[in-house]
């Protein structure tokens, strides 16, 4: 989350929320581009930055 918050700013959120299912979302200029509970699985480490600059 940091390499994130370094790159893009304030324009970035990442939230984990535990429980059973354990939420993960990474949002980016208030829209979503990562859910966790939608793919059903944590991102692949470059997936996130790539899902961001699509969007830029």
């Amino acid at each position: 989350m940091a390499e994130l918050q370094a790159k893009y700013g304030a324009e970035v959120q990442a939230e984990l929320v535990e429980g059973d299912r354990g939420a993960f979302e990474v949002t980016f200029n208030g829209e979503l581009v990562y859910s966790k509970l939608r793919e059903g699985r944590f991102p692949l480490y470059a997936e996130v930055p790539k899902l961001i600059n699509q969007r830029r």
